[in-house]
């Protein structure tokens, strides 16, 4: 078989794979960066779900309405680097990922955020997540999907980690 007869097969591959991996990102980030407000009579127990015990970051309204617009960019960031890769755009998905996820926006949400709100432990979730995106950056030029998902992977497990951990509340 040629190279030409299997690769419409192989981008078939690739698409159902940026989808899946979007699938979950939509699911994962939502869950995190939701604000559920309800009122007392419609508050009602799930025993298969277990009760939110993520740590609340007590933010001004103003403050966490931008913290949730740069969550609301890394999600959108993430869908355009899957995009890329499907696309086989290796020289974008690797801009995209400095740019939007690496140190490069740490630097800017620190200046933008006023960093003493935020507990340690969440700039330390934050770092791995900028380190895991400067990591993802510099595998991506390799063009070698091998090395490439599983980087992609740990980049979503530090998502995902700060998510399970911290969620935003407006102070009182």
């Amino acid at each position: 078989m040629s190279r030409n007869a299997s690769l419409p097969l192989y981008r078939g591959k690739q698409a159902a794979l940026g989808m899946a991996v979007l699938g979950i990102l939509c699911v994962a980030f939502s869950a995190g960066c939701a604000e559920v407000k309800h009122r007392q009579s419609e508050q009602w127990s799930n025993p298969y779900l277990p009760s939110d015990t993520r740590h609340a970051i007590p933010l001004s309204s103003s403050a966490g309405k931008e913290h949730r617009a740069v969550m609301l960019q890394h999600l959108e960031t993430i869908q355009a680097i899957v995009n890329a890769l499907v696309e086989e755009d290796y020289e974008s998905a690797k801009g995209l990922t400095e740019a939007h996820l690496g140190f490069f926006m740490h630097r800017q949400a620190m200046a933008r955020q006023q960093p003493e709100n935020f507990p340690p432990a969440y700039h330390d979730l934050a770092m791995a997540h900028h380190e895991a995106a400067e990591e993802l950056a510099r595998i991506i030029p390799t063009k070698d999907l091998k090395q490439i998902l599983p980087q992609f992977n740990n980049l979503l497990k530090a998502c995902v980690a700060c998510h399970l951990e911290y969620k935003v509340r407006d102070a009182s």
